[in-house]
């Protein structure tokens, strides 16, 4: 074997418990960033709307990047198995959303747990305006 190849295992994750946020009143309540990530670190769901009903999903922040890679490749129905709750994935492809609707519940969740989906602005060109000699 050499130095470069290595084996690696994947541990196998469960299933995401349902933690509640809402406040005594029982109204669900957006989250500071902080809160946000000690709940996201603890693993769990939050809802959003999807035509009319709550929906569990896993915050945007917690989303693996082989997930995120299956929705930029339009690979929904994975994308959805993974980070819809297995008691509400059976409800998300009976409503069968649009891409509006899609859009608009990723936008909730992500603003229900204190994070933006904002795109990142990449690397900062350089601040030189002329060719340094």
């Amino acid at each position: 074997m050499t130095s470069s190849s290595r084996t690696t295992t994947r541990k196998s994750t469960p299933v995401r418990p349902v933690r509640d946020h809402a406040d005594d009143d029982g109204v669900e309540k957006e989250l500071d960033a902080a809160d946000a990530q000690v709940l996201e670190a603890e693993g769990h769901y939050i809802t959003a709307e999807l035509d009319g009903d709550e929906l569990r999903i896993v915050p945007p922040g917690a989303w693996r990047q082989s997930w995120q890679t299956a929705l930029a490749a339009g690979n929904f129905a994975f994308f959805a198995e993974q980070v819809i709750h297995p008691e509400d994935l059976d409800l998300y492809f009976e409503i069968d959303p649009t891409n509006d609707q899609f859009e608009e519940f990723v936008s909730e969740a992500a603003r229900r747990s204190g994070e933006s989906l904002g795109k990142s602005r990449g690397p900062a060109g350089s601040s030189r305006r002329t060719r340094r000699r």
